[in-house]
């Protein structure tokens, strides 16, 4: 089980001090996220991408980049790269430039985001959405396994005996998870390449996750990919700690209900309830999050959502502690209990380099 975390580098006012961050101190913030993220023993740190206020991230290889410097072990990755929006070349590129940089620490997971109004300023139709990232992935996932790719599709001009540069690390591309809250299709997609598929699971009932990963399971084992157990699954999720649930609580709330995305509308009770969002104390999040496993099976990467809302940096690193001495440590001891021995591992740069056969 690989745990970490997830930033969608959201620039949000701190509702106790009527300030939010400049957008250099929440880009510096996300950078000192990412190494506590590797000293307190995280597996994963992975960002989002955005092009539009009140968030910062719009070049995660930048980012990236810069961390896998100052990093040795932490796997790198994207919470989300828009398939929809960039060029499948750019993206063939850059991310395979960055495996070479951070010596394969990165994956990346492709997604079609959640804000309409990106579509048209990188040239593109909203209601193109789904077969933009089916066309756009085709392309990527040849672009990654072909020296010379000759290409002619929909949305983009053709290709004719074309390398993108440099080549994936070792011959091996970088480990891809199609993320999704609500979209059939990129489970279905997902499960045709025998990639990873990566649920959100913030914002809807665990009932829906279920379903979904339920699919993604069902045709993965169709696609003759391996036994519905075999496929690779993350899961998202949200947490606010202290030891006492009612201080975490007490502490979080008016985040809450300020939060740019869900803030003014459920009370913080009713989104606990009916989403996967927990606000308590170590055990409860420990609880809760073994419980994810009860609606989707054995599953291979957890990532929680910490430094939103407009928290301040200070109090993201103290939950990053609590995190990775109280927290982490117990997932991966129950998660590791009664795991069959045929539910693989996460995909790495290593396991996937190795699994390559040896040219005869």
């Amino acid at each position: 089980m690989q745990i970490g975390i997830f930033s969608v580098g959201d620039v949000t006012v701190d509702p106790a001090t009527g300030r939010a961050p400049s957008e250099r101190e929440r880009i510096k913030a996300m950078l000192t996220i990412a190494l506590k993220a590797e000293e307190v023993g995280l597996d994963v740190f992975a960002m989002g991408e955005h092009h539009n206020p009140p968030f910062v991230p719009s070049s995660p290889t930048t980012m990236l980049g810069w961390i896998a410097a100052k990093t040795e072990r932490i796997i790198l990755s994207t919470a989300t790269t828009l398939i929809t929006t960039n060029d499948p070349v750019k993206i063939a590129e850059d991310y395979a430039m960055l495996q070479h940089v951070a010596d394969g620490r990165i994956d990346l997971m492709l997604g079609r985001g959640n804000t309409g109004p990106v579509y048209p300023w990188f040239g593109q139709d909203i209601r193109q959405g789904i077969p933009l990232a089916v066309e756009n992935y085709a392309l990527l996932h040849r672009l990654w396994r072909e020296d010379v790719v000759d290409w002619e599709g929909r949305f983009r001009t053709p290709l004719q005996a074309f390398t993108a540069t440099p080549r994936p690390l070792d011959g091996v591309p970088p480990f891809v998870w199609h993320g999704s809250i609500r979209s059939p299709e990129i489970a279905e997609q997902a499960a045709y390449y025998g990639d990873g598929f990566f649920a959100n699971n913030i914002f809807w009932p665990q009932e829906h996750t279920r379903r979904m990963v339920g699919l993604y399971r069902e045709r993965f084992a169709h696609y003759g990919h391996g036994t519905p157990e075999q496929a690779i699954v993350g899961l998202g999720g949200q947490v606010f700690m202290r030891k006492n649930s009612q201080d975490a609580v007490r502490e979080f709330r008016p985040y809450f209900d300020n939060a740019p995305v869900y803030g003014h509308g459920p009370s913080l009770e009713e989104f606990t309830e009916q989403t996967p969002l927990t606000v308590g104390s170590p055990q409860e999040v420990i609880e809760r999050t073994l419980g994810f496993r009860e609606a989707v099976g054995d599953y291979q990467r957890q990532l929680f959502l910490m430094d939103h809302a407009g928290l301040p940096l200070k109090t993201v690193l103290e939950q990053l502690d609590i995190l990775g001495e109280e927290v982490v440590p117990v997932l991966r001891e129950e998660f590791a209990k009664g795991r069959p021995a045929t539910v693989p591992d996460a995909p790495t740069h290593a396991t996937l380099r190795d699994a390559v056969p040896a040219a005869s």
